[in-house]
């Protein structure tokens, strides 16, 4: 008798008391969403590409995230444990997509209760390409001058070529890609950099860590002068012969010094001359030509090297 009581007890004017519980639910559910605080920040979107297809379209780059829940449980999150990407797995033509932006909760995120995260935008278009690799060669980009008086005499890169990932339709019209500048300004001697490969379409994927090693190869510059139809004189002949050269006028290739002083260098008198002292009879001789009154810092080719020389007693001598 007292069950039956309490259950008739219990179902009596049931709809207002299952209203009341209802009620008292909304009431708790209110009360928690209102102390709930926010929290906002930005995170790079990644782009889980297949093997075959690839994004050919700009998207956004970065998702605007809001987490909700306790100010001590969001506020400890780091940034970089909420990742947002998009799968474009489940994708098998080329074409124009919406593709849904999907969250990943890692370290400092997991176990976080309550947590309500959201993304904005929610979901992107996108238009996918075929996925396709080439080598593509590597152009140093050069700026400034070595110090003067040098010369960059060559250059090499290592690697000179990388393997580059993307859209066909983009990749079809890559021919090179280009270092970022290296500076010569000053340089006097071999130097080596590593410098970075210049990617400005973020669509293209670079293979490796984007840098290529540098060889510049400096050189001092030699200042050259050439001075022509110089005469030959013949020195300390025995003045009982008279002679005659074959070739009586030569030339220098003068190298060293500075431009300028290489320029303003006038050949003396008798500059070039050959040495006949040691002539005592008459008949031909061949002698090497020298050059007298050379600056020390100076280098010199003489040419001819050396003439031939008739030498003949003085009729008058006879």
């Amino acid at each position: 008798m007292n069950v039956r009581k309490i259950l008739a007890k219990a179902v009596e004017n049931w709809p207002a008391k299952v209203l009341s519980v209802a009620l008292a639910i909304i009431i708790f559910v209110f009360h928690r969403m209102s102390t709930m605080e926010e929290r906002f920040f930005s995170t790079p979107l990644n782009i889980e590409a297949g093997e075959n297809l690839t994004p050919s379209s700009s998207y956004p780059r970065m998702i605007r995230v809001t987490l909700r829940g306790d100010a001590n449980s969001i506020f400890p999150i780091l940034e970089d444990d909420i990742e947002t990407y998009i799968d474009l797995d489940k994708y098998d033509s080329p074409g124009d997509s919406r593709a849904a932006v999907q969250i990943r909760k890692k370290g400092t995120a997991l176990g976080v209760e309550p947590l309500e995260i959201s993304v904005d935008p929610m979901e992107i278009s996108i238009s996918l390409d075929h996925k396709v690799s080439k080598f593509v060669p590597l152009t140093a980009s050069l700026r400034g001058t070595v110090e003067p008086g040098y010369v960059l005499a060559s250059h090499s890169l290592n690697p000179t070529q990388v393997i580059l990932d993307g859209p066909s339709g983009l990749i079809g019209n890559i021919s090179e890609l280009y270092t970022d500048f290296i500076d010569l300004d000053g340089r006097n001697r071999d130097f080596t950099v590593m410098v970075n490969i210049l990617n400005r379409d973020p669509l293209l994927v670079i293979r490796g860590n984007g840098v290529t090693e540098f060889h510049g190869f400096i050189s001092r510059i030699i200042p050259v002068r050439n001075i022509t139809d110089i005469p030959i004189r013949m020195a300390n002949l025995d003045p009982d012969f008279s002679g005659e050269l074959d070739i009586r006028a030569g030339s220098v290739h003068l190298e060293g010094g500075s431009q300028e002083e290489l320029d303003r260098f006038n050949p003396p008198v008798n500059f070039l001359s050959v040495d006949c002292s040691e002539i005592n009879r008459p008949g031909a001789y061949t002698l090497p030509v020298a050059a007298a009154g050379v600056p020390s810092n100076l280098t010199l080719k003489v040419e001819p090297r050396q003439v031939a020389i008739l030498v003949s007693a003085r009729e008058d001598d006879l």
